[in-house]
């Protein structure tokens, strides 16, 4: 039945995400992205030294428990938390077997505008949040869609976004973080995909029910050692491939206007391709746009939007310009280059043969660390990647549920997303992906509206902050 359903549901979801990455997505995303580039001039680069600057100049992984919401590092390390995840490591991986190298290229685009974007949405996050008597803060974008669209269109947009990024991540993104936490677990360790889910189970819980407090301690530690030790497994491949990064980065931009060459087709369905991967992976990975991460934004104890603004600009770049390019460089540099199993051979040789978008990152690093121990390092990061991102997608589906039917659903929301937690990893990969896609891509239309509306609001916050802290 499961199959027979499975069947039915997947060349639906397929048909509907074509047309929205292809068609919608991409230009909504590309669209705001330098929409607010022009509008902010150039503020992910004006105000990169600045964001920076709030991000490292104070670190710690102490920020101990606020009076109410998060210290300002606690909620970019949660924002970083549902960025960085399997989208770094299994999407990037799906989009260079399906578009070729240069998909990479395309999502380095939309990351840079998505920086603009993301300023937007923190900045907009801040200013429309809401505190109750007990300090208890909400905010994202259900608050600033209000805010937007008043009346009815509003009511309804906002519901509209808040079902949809519960269905996105909430329920189907987490499945989508389990799926790859059980496949790696079982082709590292031979371990049941269903044993890793009951465990997991376990974990999320105790953090699930334990507030934001809970979470913000854990994820300020969680996420600069998950980091380290990504980066430094990286680094290492890197090293031993040294003589291939300039091969590595020049398939990247070849391929990036000429994607024919690899994956094979005609050039108007290989750029296409291209740039649709780069697009869809790219949303996924940075989630600049999708309105996912102002809901961690929100919960920062600032002095203005503007400076959260820029601190969520830092965690786009952390999230794609260095841990996604990484993974890529690592896996282009072993695969792809004059020597690796996949050169002018492309992506479509790829799936139908062993490799796939789930076990490409372990197989190429397993060409420097050898296969087992490839297989294993790939599945200790993407457990910590993954369970990140579960704690602060559960963090955002509770901010939605609670704006739809009120604080006493929350514990309920809690306890079906374990339920999709643990099926996520018996379930085909493919059409949890695909599901997925399409409940984020549906979120991204209310989200990128409310930000052209509300435009006068961002720039007038640019504007009045951003040369106080030169």
């Amino acid at each position: 039945m499961v199959e027979s359903l499975e069947a039915f549901l997947l060349p639906i979801a397929q048909t509907i995400n074509t047309y929205l990455s292809n068609y919608i997505l991409v230009f909504l995303l590309l669209g705001v992205g330098l929409w607010y580039t022009i509008k902010t001039r150039f503020i992910q680069i004006r105000c990169f030294g600045e964001g920076m600057k709030n991000v490292f100049g104070n670190l710690s992984l102490r920020g101990g428990k606020q009076a109410s919401g998060m210290s300002s590092f606690q909620a970019l390390a949660t924002a970083i938390a549902a960025q960085v995840g399997t989208g770094n490591i299994v999407g990037a991986s799906g989009a260079i077997l399906v578009g070729g190298p240069g998909a990479i290229f395309w999502m380095w685009l939309i990351a840079f505008f998505g920086m603009a974007t993301v300023y937007a949405e923190a900045t907009l996050a801040i200013k429309t949040r809401q505190i109750d008597q007990d300090g208890n803060i909400k905010g994202g974008p259900v608050y600033y869609i209000r805010e937007a669209f008043k009346g009815g269109f509003g009511k309804f947009m906002a519901g509209f976004f808040a079902i949809a990024i519960t269905l996105a991540l909430g329920f189907m993104g987490c499945m989508v973080q389990a799926n790859s936490i059980g496949s790696t677990f079982n082709t590292a360790f031979a371990i049941p995909s269903w044993i890793v889910g009951a465990i997991l189970v376990v974990f999320c819980a105790v953090i699930f029910f334990g507030g934001v407090h809970r979470l913000a301690s854990v994820v300020e530690k969680l996420v600069p050692i998950m980091a380290a030790i990504f980066l430094g497994g990286a680094l290492v491949v890197l090293i031993a491939r040294y003589q291939y990064i300039p091969e590595t980065f020049g398939m990247i931009f070849t391929y990036a206007f000429h994607p024919e060459a690899i994956i094979g087709g005609g050039f108007g369905f290989a750029i296409k391709e291209a740039i649709s991967q780069g697009a869809k992976r790219g949303l996924f990975s940075n989630e600049a746009g999708m309105g996912s991460t102002p809901h961690a934004h929100a919960q920062a104890n600032v002095k203005n939007p503007h400076e959260q603004g820029v601190v969520a600009m830092i965690g786009v770049f952390i999230d794609t310009f260095v841990v996604l390019t990484l993974n890529a460089l690592v896996i282009i540099s072993t695969l792809y280059t004059a020597d690796g199993p996949l050169h002018e051979c492309g992506a479509a040789a790829a799936l139908s043969d062993t490799l796939n978008k789930t076990n490409l990152a372990q197989t190429a690093f397993g060409v420097v660390f050898g296969e087992q121990f490839g297989n294993i390092f790939v599945a200790i990061c993407l457990l910590f990647f993954a369970f990140s991102t579960i704690l602060s997608w559960n963090l955002f589906g509770k901010i939605n549920v609670s704006y739809l039917f009120g604080d006493k659903a929350v514990p309920v929301y809690c306890i079906i997303a374990l339920v999709f937690i643990f099926v996520g990893t018996l379930v085909s990969n493919d059409l949890v992906w695909e599901l997925t896609d399409m409940f984020n891509n549906l979120m991204v239309i209310p989200n990128t509206l409310a930000l052209f509306a509300l435009t006068g609001v961002v720039v007038a916050s640019a504007k009045k902050y951003s040369h106080r802290s030169k």
